[in-house]
């Protein structure tokens, strides 16, 4: 019999509202972040969804704009977006633009031109050169990998996608690459508005400014659960770790995962297979021969046989370069963010991810999963163990990026 004020956690028979009540403990006792009812999400699939809305959002704006990216390169979509936030700035809208130093640094200077002389603020995440971090040397290697728009502090976006060419169509070919983002709308927005103010923080600039009034937001009926989880670069175990632990360790039935740079350490490669042993069904969808970082991809690969003996299934992605980072388990619960598993992502890098306890927007993600897989091959143990001598040399080169 429990003890008075305790629950016992649900079993095996648990209805999907307890086992949602149960995960959303979980995830708030051990973050210490209270998840958000009522919010509204849609799932955006690839750039010819993701990129009008995200500009639909940025035109329509009337008060402010934030926006955070690590990846702002070249193309017409890149011209798009700048065009869009320098005419927002010119109708008196208050702009901010974080780009990473370094994820940034192919973006053409007349965008920053055109955008500083419409009256943007545009400010750049750590330059390497800079004063602040040339007294913190170290500094240098942690970047901001959040990608987040706020419109108007009521709507906002995160996902994995970056503002380049890459990303614009429907990954149907290697020139249109594989992602997913989320537009949200209700009290989930403060956590994306904290993540970009977190790293705007640097800048100098004020966090609160006259114009700028925190609304309310009004939680929709029949809404999302959502928990906002920031990682900041850390030594030890940090958020993201914790939010992807949570997730495979309360998997029962299936637990799904696409992401860009797979790189997991030994605890978690023990985890994912401990889950097949209890009886869960992992399905892990890898970038295939389209990878943009071969090296990366390498270390992935040197992985596989472990994985692939204990039970997980890994497939790659055929057309293009798969970038999405999203987990769902059990059809209940899903992750959806910026942050990949790799060592980058939990101990490096600045990242945020949605964790959403809604069975509809689980199932949505799962059914581009199972679209997905028919486009993919999956690694088979036999053929995997008859790979190349050369390449298996190359995979024990890239011990360091597991450390």
């Amino acid at each position: 019999m429990a003890a008075p004020g305790t629950s016992t956690p649900p079993g095996p028979g648990a209805t999907v509202d307890e086992r949602l009540r149960e995960l959303r403990r979980r995830l708030e006792g051990l973050l210490g972040i209270p998840a958000s009812e009522g919010n509204e999400l849609t799932v955006l699939r690839n750039g010819d969804q993701i990129f009008p809305a995200m500009l639909d959002a940025i035109r329509a704006s009337e008060r402010t704009i934030d926006f955070l990216t690590f990846v702002y390169w070249k193309g017409d979509i890149a011209h798009e977006f700048a065009h869009a936030l320098a005419e927002r700035a010119t109708a008196g809208v208050t702009v901010r633009v974080l780009i990473d130093a370094v994820g940034g640094r192919l973006i053409d200077k007349e965008l920053i031109d055109r955008m500083t002389g419409c009256g943007v603020q545009v400010e750049w995440f750590r330059k390497p050169l800079s004063i602040a971090q040339l007294t913190s040397p170290l500094k240098q290697n942690h970047r901001t990998h959040r990608k987040v728009l706020i419109c108007d502090e009521r709507v906002g976006f995160t996902g994995g996608v970056g503002i380049a060419e890459e990303w614009c169509g429907d990954a149907r070919n290697e020139g249109e690459w594989r992602d997913t983002h989320v537009r949200v709308v209700g009290p989930a927005v403060d956590g994306l508005s904290a993540s970009f103010a977190q790293n705007w923080a640097e800048t100098g600039h004020p966090l609160i400014e006259e114009h700028r009034t925190f609304p309310e937001h009004s939680p929709v009926d029949g809404g999302s659960i959502v928990q906002v989880a920031r990682g900041s670069a850390s030594v030890g175990w940090n958020d993201m770790a914790t939010v992807f632990r949570v997730m495979i360790e309360s998997a029962r039935e299936s637990l799904q995962m696409m992401t860009a740079y797979f790189v997991p350490d030994d605890s978690f490669q023990t985890l994912l297979c401990e889950a097949v042993a209890r009886g869960v069904e992992v399905d892990v969808m890898l970038p295939g021969p389209h990878a943009d970082k071969r090296v990366c991809q390498l270390a992935s690969e040197s992985i596989y046989s472990t994985l692939v003996e204990g039970g997980v299934r890994i497939w790659a992605f055929q057309p293009s370069m798969l970038h999405a980072k999203v987990m769902t388990i059990d059809g209940i619960a899903s992750v959806i963010g910026s942050a990949n598993m790799n060592r980058r992502s939990m101990q490096l890098d600045e990242e945020v991810v949605l964790t959403v306890l809604d069975p509809a927007i689980a199932r949505q993600l799962e059914g581009h999963f199972a679209d997905d897989l028919k486009r993919c091959d999956r690694i088979e143990p036999r053929r995997w163990e008859d790979r190349p001598r050369r390449q298996k040399v190359q995979e024990r080169a890239t011990t360091v990026i597991h450390r």
